[in-house]
C-alpha cells in the first residue's frame, strides 16, 4: 500500500491545530513524529495523523460516556 507523505500545511488543516501547538504537542510526546524528507524539511505519515485523529475522538467519546 502506498503511504502519502503529509507537510505542515495540511497537518494543520486537518487537525485544527496551529504549528505551535503540533511542535508542544510534539516535545511532551502527544503527536506523531514527522519524518525527515530533506535536511530542512520534515511531513507526516497520513496513517499516523489519522491515528492520531482517531485516536483523540475515541478519547473525547470515552471521556464523555458515548
Amino acid at each position: 500500500m502506498a503511504k502519502s507523505i503529509l507537510r505542515l500545511p495540511e497537518v494543520k488543516n486537518r487537525t485544527g491545530l496551529s504549528r505551535s501547538t503540533i511542535y508542544l504537542r510534539l516535545n511532551n510526546g502527544s503527536f506523531p513524529r514527522p519524518i525527515k524528507l530533506g535536511e530542512r524539511s520534515v511531513g507526516w505519515l497520513e496513517s499516523d495523523i489519522n491515528d492520531w485523529i482517531t485516536g483523540r475522538v475515541q478519547h473525547t467519546n470515552a471521556v464523555n460516556g458515548n
